[in-house]
């Protein structure tokens, strides 16, 4: 018999269903906030009204936003936005956007209570990981501005008390924690999310599947975790199919955020993801590739490589079946999804070539998730073969 701890977060609800405007009019004043500051997608705020809508029902609670977060949350504008809103009075946060909009919200969160006005000043508070695995968590004391978050991709990340960041002097994404960085409720609105580019939803849809699938093969799993993952991957499945077939398909959009939602319930309670994150991190922070494409490359070569032993293929005979595909091989069943949604499936085709492989392998050593791979990742040499499987 195996004991273990499920850990919950801070985050208060899950809003669905509703209109976002409302939402966040409603959300700010059970919580009494009075200087909202919105941080949000460039394209959702220079191409739609969806923002200028949830400012007008805010009203004279509406402190200021911020657009134009990059890709992979780079330090320097996380600051300035951070800056930006200190400036506004902020006492709540409400981020609108993709995945990096949101983890710019958390880390935003550790520079308002700890003073941060420049990157270099991040140091102090991001995770550490030596080559060997070793883990250092600096720490933190609680946000006391808080984030609400209307995600509009499936990246998951709203869910989760983690923010990454990356530093752009070296190129890498770290990592910040604390319980208080996770929202204190999300709002899924399937609405203004048909203005989001459909690769960018599909990709992060597999993003989704992927903290999923490492959560059911992770060997510290337990039976709530699996329940939430295996039920991700039936809505993930179902829903992107749906919306690519029909991008108006509101049902299928709201089919695909809970997915995504459910998807998180793992990582959220501690079960530790494998190196199909781990090497994802590295490819996005070091070479720019959007990380929903990450996973659409790393997940099936991972499931794979994991599957040359034989322990691990039993777990992954419970992912092919959640796929409606029972008896065939997980690698190849994701394989099939994620070509079959129109998305790459190498590294050659996002632009990573064998020159960059060994930069991506020796920054991936120091991603704390490469080390919590259900097969063991025995240094360097494992790390290129995998990159070279999936090359």
């Amino acid at each position: 018999m195996r004991g273990g701890v499920i850990r919950f977060s801070e985050m208060e609800q899950v809003i669905f269903g509703q209109a976002a405007a409302d939402a966040v009019k409603a959300e700010a004043q059970r919580l009494d906030k009075k200087k909202v500051f919105l941080l949000v997608g460039k394209t959702m705020n220079d191409t739609t009204d969806e923002v200028d809508q949830v400012a007008s029902a805010l009203g004279d609670r509406y402190a200021g936003r911020y657009a134009g977060i990059p890709p992979h949350t780079p330090r320097d504008k996380v600051v300035e936005a951070a800056n930006a809103a200190r400036e506004a009075g902020a006492d709540l946060l409400v981020t609108f956007g993709g995945g990096s909009v949101t983890d710019a919200g958390k880390v935003m969160q550790v520079c308002l209570e700890h003073g941060v006005t420049d990157m270099a000043e991040l140091d102090d508070y991001c995770i550490g990981t030596t080559a060997d695995g070793k883990v250092t968590m600096p720490t933190l004391r609680p946000a006391t501005v808080r984030q609400i978050s209307v995600p509009t991709t499936l990246s998951g990340g709203e869910f989760n008390p983690l923010g990454g960041c990356t530093d752009p002097r070296i190129k890498v994404k770290q990592g910040y924690r604390h319980p208080s960085l996770v929202p204190l409720s999300v709002i899924l609105d399937p609405a203004p999310t048909v203005h989001t580019p459909e690769w960018v939803w599909l990709s992060t849809g597999i993003r989704a599947v992927d903290h999923a699938v490492e959560a059911i093969c992770s060997p510290e799993t337990n039976a709530y975790c699996d329940g939430a993952s295996l039920h991700a991957l039936r809505l993930l499945s179902s829903g992107l199919a749906r919306v690519k077939a029909d991008p108006s398909d509101m049902a299928g959009r709201l089919e695909c955020l809970q997915g995504a939602w459910l998807s998180m319930t793992a990582v959220t309670a501690g079960v530790p993801m494998g190196a199909s994150h781990a090497i994802g991190h590295i490819l996005g922070g070091t070479c720019d590739v959007p990380h929903g494409y990450t996973s659409c490359i790393m997940l099936p070569t991972v499931l794979r490589w994991n599957a040359e032993e034989d322990v691990h293929r039993e777990r992954q005979k419970i992912i092919a079946e959640a796929l409606g595909k029972p008896g065939a091989a997980a690698g190849d069943v994701l394989h099939e999804l994620i070509d079959g949604l129109g998305l790459p499936r190498s590294l050659s085709a996002v632009g990573v070539g064998p020159d960059q492989f060994d930069i991506v392998a020796k920054n991936s050593l120091h991603d704390r998730w490469l080390h919590t791979n259900p097969r063991k990742v025995n240094g360097l040499d494992d790390v290129m073969t995998l990159l070279n499987m999936a090359a």
